[in-house]
C-alpha cells in the first residue's frame, strides 16, 4: 500500500476541492477516509495511506506537487454507430502512468464517444492539478475539430468541442497531435476492456 508523506489536513482540503467525500475513520486511529473508483486513503496523524486495486484513483491528487506537464492520452469505442460506448485515457508525467481509468457511458456514436473520452481525460488532468498537457489522441477528425482546422458542423459534435476548448482554457499550455493507434494502444485497450466489465 503505497503511502504519501503529506498533511492530513492538506490531503483533506485536495480531495473536498475534488468533490470527493470524506468519512469518518473506522478506528480510533484514523482521522477520516476517503474513496474513489478503486482506491480508499485513510488519514493517520502524520501520513495518509491508499489502499485498494488501483491507487492512482487517489495518489495524484495527494501528491504534494502539484502541477507540472502530462500527456494525456485518449480513447472513445462504440459496439455499433450508434450504440453502447466505452471511454479509456491515461495520464503520463516523467515519473509514468499516474492515472488511467474507463467506463461505459450512454450510446453514442464513435465521434461523441472520443469526445466524451477527451472531455473526461482533460477534466481528470485539471483534477490532478497539472499546469501544462499535451493531448495525444487517433481520431483525426476530432483532433482537427478541437485545433479549428475542421467546422463542427453537426450540433452534438460541435457542443462537445465548445464544452473541451472550455475546458482547455484553465491550463497554462495545452497542445493536441493526432497519434498512429498503436501509440494510442493504452487508451484504446481501457476503452474496449470497459464493455467487459460494465
Amino acid at each position: 500500500m503505497p503511502s504519501v508523506d503529506c498533511d492530513p489536513d492538506v490531503a483533506r482540503e485536495r480531495l473536498i476541492e475534488a468533490d470527493i467525500t470524506i468519512t469518518a475513520g473506522n478506528t480510533e486511529y484514523e482521522r477520516w477516509r476517503a474513496e474513489r473508483g478503486a482506491a480508499t486513503a485513510v488519514a493517520y496523524d502524520e501520513t495518509v495511506v491508499v489502499q485498494g486495486s488501483r491507487p492512482d484513483d487517489l495518489l495524484g491528487l495527494l501528491r504534494a506537487d502539484s502541477g507540472g506537464r502530462a500527456h494525456v492520452y485518449f480513447d472513445g469505442a462504440c459496439r455499433g454507430n450508434p450504440g453502447p460506448a466505452a471511454i479509456g485515457w491515461v495520464l503520463v508525467t516523467s515519473e509514468g502512468i499516474i492515472a488511467d481509468g474507463n467506463e461505459q457511458i450512454d450510446e453514442a456514436t464513435n465521434n461523441q464517444a472520443e469526445y466524451a473520452a477527451l472531455e473526461h481525460a482533460v477534466e481528470m488532468a485539471r483534477e490532478y492539478g497539472l499546469d501544462e498537457i499535451d493531448i495525444r489522441g487517433d481520431s483525426q477528425l476530432i483532433i482537427r475539430q478541437v485545433t479549428g482546422e475542421y467546422d463542427t458542423n453537426e450540433p452534438t459534435l460541435r457542443e462537445c468541442r465548445v464544452r473541451v476548448r472550455e475546458l482547455l482554457q484553465t491550463f497554462d499550455r495545452w497542445s493536441i497531435e493526432h497519434v498512429p493507434r498503436d501509440v494510442n494502444s493504452r487508451a484504446d485497450k481501457l476503452a474496449n476492456e470497459a464493455f467487459d466489465h460494465g
